[in-house]
Protein backbone atom coordinates (compact mmCIF):
# COMPACT_ATOMS: atom_id res chain seq x y z
CA UNK A 1 0.00 0.00 0.00
CA UNK A 2 1.33 3.43 -1.00
CA UNK A 3 1.50 5.86 1.89
CA UNK A 4 2.56 9.48 1.96
CA UNK A 5 5.73 8.39 3.75
CA UNK A 6 6.76 5.91 1.02
CA UNK A 7 5.81 8.35 -1.74
CA UNK A 8 7.79 11.16 -0.13
CA UNK A 9 10.74 8.85 0.60
CA UNK A 10 10.80 7.65 -2.99
CA UNK A 11 10.73 11.20 -4.32
CA UNK A 12 13.63 12.19 -2.06
CA UNK A 13 15.63 9.10 -3.09
CA UNK A 14 15.02 9.85 -6.77
CA UNK A 15 16.07 13.46 -6.39
CA UNK A 16 19.18 12.37 -4.49
CA UNK A 17 20.11 9.93 -7.26
CA UNK A 18 19.67 12.64 -9.89
CA UNK A 19 21.90 15.08 -7.98
CA UNK A 20 24.52 12.41 -7.29
CA UNK A 21 24.61 11.41 -10.96
CA UNK A 22 25.08 15.02 -12.05
CA UNK A 23 27.94 15.71 -9.68
CA UNK A 24 29.60 12.35 -10.28
CA UNK A 25 29.71 12.95 -14.04
CA UNK A 26 32.85 14.46 -15.47
CA UNK A 27 32.66 17.14 -18.15
CA UNK A 28 32.76 15.92 -21.72
CA UNK A 29 36.27 16.35 -23.09
CA UNK A 30 37.03 17.31 -26.66
CA UNK A 31 39.37 15.11 -28.69
CA UNK A 32 43.02 16.17 -28.74
CA UNK A 33 43.88 18.30 -31.74
CA UNK A 34 40.40 19.86 -31.88
CA UNK A 35 41.41 23.38 -30.90
CA UNK A 36 44.05 25.84 -32.07
CA UNK A 37 45.15 26.43 -28.45
CA UNK A 38 45.52 23.30 -26.33
CA UNK A 39 47.28 22.56 -23.06
CA UNK A 40 47.41 19.71 -20.58
CA UNK A 41 45.41 20.08 -17.37
CA UNK A 42 48.63 20.86 -15.51
CA UNK A 43 49.54 23.58 -18.03
CA UNK A 44 46.06 25.12 -17.83
CA UNK A 45 46.31 25.15 -14.02
CA UNK A 46 49.55 27.14 -14.28
CA UNK A 47 48.03 29.61 -16.77
CA UNK A 48 44.67 30.20 -15.05
CA UNK A 49 43.48 31.12 -11.58
CA UNK A 50 41.65 28.32 -9.73
CA UNK A 51 38.28 30.00 -10.45
CA UNK A 52 39.13 30.46 -14.15
CA UNK A 53 40.19 26.81 -14.39
CA UNK A 54 36.96 25.69 -12.72
CA UNK A 55 34.79 27.64 -15.17
CA UNK A 56 36.80 27.37 -18.41
CA UNK A 57 38.11 23.80 -18.11
CA UNK A 58 35.56 22.08 -15.81
CA UNK A 59 32.42 23.82 -17.11
CA UNK A 60 31.73 25.46 -13.75
CA UNK A 61 29.73 28.59 -13.00
CA UNK A 62 30.85 31.57 -10.97
CA UNK A 63 28.58 33.01 -8.31
CA UNK A 64 26.21 35.66 -9.72
CA UNK A 65 26.90 39.36 -9.11
CA UNK A 66 30.60 38.72 -8.33
CA UNK A 67 32.26 39.78 -11.58
CA UNK A 68 33.59 43.33 -11.96
CA UNK A 69 32.78 42.93 -15.67
CA UNK A 70 29.08 43.25 -14.78
CA UNK A 71 29.72 46.98 -14.34
CA UNK A 72 32.09 47.46 -17.31
CA UNK A 73 30.67 50.23 -19.50
CA UNK A 74 33.69 51.36 -21.53
CA UNK A 75 34.11 50.75 -25.26
CA UNK A 76 36.26 47.74 -25.97
CA UNK A 77 36.36 44.00 -26.48
CA UNK A 78 35.70 41.10 -24.15
CA UNK A 79 38.20 38.30 -24.81
CA UNK A 80 38.64 34.71 -23.65
CA UNK A 81 40.57 34.55 -20.36
CA UNK A 82 42.15 31.30 -21.56
CA UNK A 83 43.50 32.26 -24.98
CA UNK A 84 42.73 35.96 -25.52
CA UNK A 85 40.43 35.41 -28.53
CA UNK A 86 38.08 38.40 -29.03
CA UNK A 87 34.56 37.15 -28.21
CA UNK A 88 32.17 40.07 -27.69
CA UNK A 89 32.18 43.74 -28.64
CA UNK A 90 31.14 46.09 -25.83
CA UNK A 91 28.38 47.48 -28.08
CA UNK A 92 26.53 44.14 -27.72
CA UNK A 93 26.64 44.08 -23.90
CA UNK A 94 23.44 44.78 -21.98
CA UNK A 95 22.19 44.69 -18.40
CA UNK A 96 20.16 41.50 -18.01
CA UNK A 97 19.78 41.61 -14.23
CA UNK A 98 20.93 37.99 -13.99
CA UNK A 99 24.23 38.66 -12.23
CA UNK A 100 26.47 37.70 -15.14
CA UNK A 101 27.78 39.78 -18.06
CA UNK A 102 25.27 39.43 -20.90
CA UNK A 103 25.58 40.07 -24.63
CA UNK A 104 23.13 39.82 -27.53
CA UNK A 105 25.70 38.78 -30.19
CA UNK A 106 29.20 37.24 -30.21
CA UNK A 107 31.89 38.27 -32.68
CA UNK A 108 31.40 36.16 -35.81
CA UNK A 109 33.21 32.81 -35.61
CA UNK A 110 34.41 33.33 -32.03
CA UNK A 111 32.20 30.84 -30.17
CA UNK A 112 30.93 27.29 -30.46
CA UNK A 113 27.46 26.34 -29.22
CA UNK A 114 26.65 22.84 -28.01
CA UNK A 115 23.85 21.09 -26.18
CA UNK A 116 24.24 20.88 -22.40
CA UNK A 117 21.91 18.34 -20.76
CA UNK A 118 23.13 18.79 -17.19
CA UNK A 119 20.76 19.33 -14.25
CA UNK A 120 17.97 17.44 -16.02
CA UNK A 121 17.32 20.15 -18.60
CA UNK A 122 18.55 21.03 -22.06
CA UNK A 123 20.45 24.29 -22.53
CA UNK A 124 22.92 25.62 -25.08
CA UNK A 125 26.46 25.94 -23.73
CA UNK A 126 28.87 28.45 -25.25
CA UNK A 127 32.58 27.69 -25.69
CA UNK A 128 35.57 29.60 -27.03
CA UNK A 129 36.25 28.60 -30.64
CA UNK A 130 40.05 28.78 -30.18
CA UNK A 131 40.63 26.89 -26.90
CA UNK A 132 37.29 25.22 -26.12
CA UNK A 133 36.97 27.00 -22.79
CA UNK A 134 33.47 27.00 -21.28
CA UNK A 135 32.10 30.56 -21.24
CA UNK A 136 28.46 30.21 -20.21
CA UNK A 137 25.11 29.61 -21.91
CA UNK A 138 22.89 31.29 -24.49
CA UNK A 139 19.14 31.78 -23.98
CA UNK A 140 16.37 33.11 -26.21
CA UNK A 141 15.17 35.84 -23.83
CA UNK A 142 17.49 38.66 -24.88
CA UNK A 143 16.87 42.04 -26.50
CA UNK A 144 16.44 42.94 -30.15
CA UNK A 145 17.83 42.61 -32.72
CA UNK A 146 18.76 38.94 -32.01
CA UNK A 147 16.50 38.11 -29.08
CA UNK A 148 19.44 36.20 -27.57
CA UNK A 149 21.13 36.49 -24.19
CA UNK A 150 24.68 35.18 -24.08
CA UNK A 151 25.00 34.82 -20.31
CA UNK A 152 28.76 34.60 -19.73
CA UNK A 153 30.87 33.90 -16.68
CA UNK A 154 32.86 37.08 -16.06
CA UNK A 155 35.83 35.06 -14.80
CA UNK A 156 36.03 33.41 -18.24
CA UNK A 157 36.48 36.82 -19.87
CA UNK A 158 38.99 39.65 -19.93
CA UNK A 159 38.18 43.20 -21.01
CA UNK A 160 40.39 45.20 -23.36
CA UNK A 161 39.32 48.86 -23.56
CA UNK A 162 39.67 50.79 -26.81
CA UNK A 163 42.89 52.79 -26.74
CA UNK A 164 42.29 56.50 -26.12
Amino acid sequence: MMTRRTLFGGAIAGLGALVAARFAATPTAQAAGTFEVEHTSAEWKKLLTPEQYYVLREEGTERPFTSPLNHEKRKGTFTCAGCDLPLFDSDTKFESGTGWPSFWLPIKGSVIEKTDSSFGMSRTAVECHRCGGHLGHVFDDGPKPTGLRYCMNGVALKFKPVAA
